[in-house]
């Protein structure tokens, strides 16, 4: 599996295959979800103080905050993965 790269807002990158879900911020679990990883030291905002608009989960249990809308994150990960 190759390492692409997909934008996640504002110049940061997460590699493509290390994404399991991209998830509204909205729900209470995620919200939770958040917090825990926040805890555990397992959070990476790259909002740079903007609102959160996705919450991208990664298979080695790293959250990343991102102020790029999930619809958009799904689009460009379409795009990546051709």
């Amino acid at each position: 599996m190759s390492n692409n790269i997909i934008n996640i807002g504002f110049g940061n990158v997460a590699l493509s295959n290390r994404i399991l879900a991209v998830v509204s911020p909205d729900s209470a679990p995620i919200k939770r979800f958040i917090q825990d990883a926040k805890e555990n030291g397992k959070l990476v905002d790259a909002t740079y103080g903007r609102k959160t608009r996705a919450v991208i989960i990664t298979d080695c249990d790293y959250i990343i905050l991102s102020a790029v809308q999930p619809e958009t994150m799904a689009q460009r990960f379409e795009v990546t993965n051709k």
